[in-house]
């Protein structure tokens, strides 16, 4: 992964969680993490 792509990337996530909170508010934002941890647990099982 390029150094390039790499900020695109981090741009657009940035991106999706302000607009995240702008248009639902914070109070699920930790329901989300904890999905985002179960799915890279899931993910990591297979590697």
């Amino acid at each position: 992964m390029t150094n390039r792509l790499a900020l695109i990337l981090a741009f657009m996530i940035t991106i999706a969680f302000v607009a995240d909170i702008m248009w639902f508010g914070k109070e699920h934002m930790i329901f989300l993490g904890k999905k985002m941890f179960e799915m890279i647990e899931w993910m990591a099982f297979w590697r």
